[in-house]
C-alpha cells in the first residue's frame, strides 16, 4: 500500500517560508539562521530532526503499546551535527535521538522486545538512515519545465 501526501512551502521574504502542511493540519513558518536569514523559526534541519525524533517516540509508545504497556509521559530530544561534505557543502552529518521514558522501566511489560523493534517502525528515521530517493523540478510561472531529475 502507497500513500502521497504533500506540503506546500510559499517564499515570505528572504530565506522565511511559510511552511503549509496537509488541510486541516496547519501551518509553521521556517527560516534559514542568520546571517542569511532572521532565524524567526525553525531551520530545514530543525524539522529534519524534530520529524525523526517525533516518530522514533511515537514508535516507541506503539511499541510498548503492543505488550499492552504505556510509557508515561516521554520527554524526546534530538542533536544533530553540521559539517561540510567533500564539496564544502554543509550537510547533517548525524543526529542524535535521546528518549526518555515517563514512567519506570520494570512497570512496562517486555520493554526488552519493544526496545528491539521500536526502531524498525519509524518510517522517517529508517528513510533517511536508508537514504531517500527524491526527484526535483523546477519550473516557471507558466509551468514550462526548467530542469527535471
Amino acid at each position: 500500500m502507497s500513500e502521497t501526501h504533500s506540503v506546500t512551502i510559499t517564499r515570505q521574504d528572504k530565506f522565511k517560508f511559510l511552511i503549509d502542511f496537509e488541510p486541516g493540519l496547519g501551518q509553521i513558518m521556517g527560516d534559514e539562521a542568520p546571517p542569511i536569514g532572521d532565524g524567526t523559526g525553525p531551520t530545514p534541519a530543525h524539522l529534519l530532526a524534530a520529524a525523526m525524533a517525533n516518530c522514533l517516540s511515537a514508535s516507541l509508545v506503539f511499541a510498548i503499546g503492543k505488550f499492552k504497556g504505556d510509557p508515561g509521559h516521554l520527554v524526546t530530544t534530538a542533536t544533530w551535527e553540521v559539517g561540510r561534505n567533500e564539496q564544502n557543502r554543509l550537510r547533517v552529518t548525524g543526529v542524535n535521538v535521546a528518549i526518555t521514558l515517563g514512567v519506570a522501566a520494570d512497570t512496562l511489560p517486555r520493554l526488552d522486545r519493544a526496545l528491539e523493534q521500536f526502531e524498525d517502525f519509524c518510517t522517517v528515521s529508517q528513510s533517511v538512515r536508508a537514504g531517500i530517493p527524491f526527484n526535483v523540478t523546477v519550473k516557471e510561472m507558466d509551468g514550462t519545465v526548467l530542469k527535471q531529475g
